[in-house]
């Protein structure tokens, strides 16, 4: 019940702005466009406080260095990008070479933690 008391009020404040506005920029068009680029100006400039004084430095903190660092080695390590070769070299290149093996690669990033398999309970013995 408060929240349609109160939203009344404020549908005819942004009513009354609205027609506020179109009857200035109809009527006193030069006056209404400077106060809105005075406006914009001043916006635009405590944002830029703001963001130079808040929140610039938290950006630059020590786990933004350590995660930015941690990208740029991931991305060497396994961004291994080839540069496009031309169609038709490329086919005659491939049929004198011959084809590779595949080896299997372990992925470094993955590893095993040995547990204690001995000890556990024959399940089958219930």
């Amino acid at each position: 019940m408060k929240r349609t008391r109160l939203s009344i009020p404020v549908y005819i404040i942004i009513g009354l702005a609205a027609i506020g506005l179109i009857s200035q920029l109809f009527t006193n068009t030069t006056n209404f466009f400077s106060n809105l680029f005075i406006s914009l100006g001043i916006g635009l400039a405590i944002f830029a406080v703001f963001y130079f004084v808040f929140l610039r430095k938290r950006a630059t903190s020590n786990e933004m260095k350590k995660y930015k660092q941690a990208v740029k080695q991931s991305k060497a390590k396994y961004d291994h990008t080839q540069p496009r070769k031309n169609p038709v070299s490329a086919g005659k290149k491939q049929q004198s070479i011959q084809p590779r093996k595949k080896r299997n690669k372990r992925a470094t990033h993955l590893r095993v933690i040995e547990g204690n398999k001995a000890k556990r309970k024959d399940r089958a013995s219930f």
